[in-house]
């Protein structure tokens, strides 16, 4: 398991915050504590808790609400899903499958983060054509 920790902007319907975020290739899911979380967006109950195990490996947390929020690093916009743990130690942690979702690569040697603005972008258009495609003809 290998970490970096960065300050990222996080936006969401409520507000916006800066804080900084572990990008922890040991980690699946991306987390943001139960303060970070509800400063920027509503966190929705989970129909069925998630049990997540922690670097201890004798323990685990349930999960009982997630949520969606946009991210920024170096002013390339970013979007998941984060579970929302309370107590949480770390103010975010950038798990792996939002690492391979944006295709970010980790340079451990030098302590950066790196993201194609380019993948970035075309993920963010294919989303919105997405988007479009579902909407009713009267709201095109």
């Amino acid at each position: 398991m290998s970490i970096i920790r960065i300050p990222l902007r996080f936006e969401g319907s409520v507000g916006e915050k800066m804080v900084y975020a572990l990008f922890d290739s040991g980690a699946t899911y991306s987390c943001l504590n139960d303060e970070v979380a509800s400063a920027i967006e509503i966190p929705l109950k989970l129909r069925t808790p998630l049990e997540i195990s922690t670097a201890s490996t004798s323990h685990s947390v349930f999960v009982e609400e997630a949520m969606r929020a946009d991210f920024y690093h170096e002013d390339i916009r970013l979007s998941d899903e984060f579970m929302v743990v309370p107590g949480l130690s770390e103010e975010a942690i950038i798990g792996v499958n939002t690492l391979q979702k944006w295709r970010i690569k980790l340079d451990f040697e030098h302590d950066k983060v790196i993201i194609n603005p380019k993948v970035a972008e075309h993920m963010i258009k294919d989303l919105k054509a997405l988007k479009d495609m579902w909407k009713p003809n009267s709201m095109r």
